[in-house]
């Protein structure tokens, strides 16, 4: 696993065309972003892979620490 430090605003790009940004840093809780092709399924990891419809990707996960 890489671990990598960013701040509120700042990217991290995997391969060609995904790009995770910061949007919002605050206590234990962060927001980001998402930009990834439509053929890239994005899911948060609690949900079971089987109940998310394509039309239904996630853009924006916040997560809890």
């Amino acid at each position: 696993m890489l671990v990598l430090s960013r701040k509120s605003g700042e990217r991290i790009r995997i391969g060609d065309n995904i790009f995770i940004t910061v949007i919002k840093v605050s206590g234990k809780s962060i927001k980001i972003g998402i930009d990834a092709p439509p053929e890239i399924q994005i899911v948060r990891d609690e949900l079971p892979s089987h109940s998310v419809q394509p039309k239904n990707r996630v853009r924006c996960l916040e997560h809890v620490a």
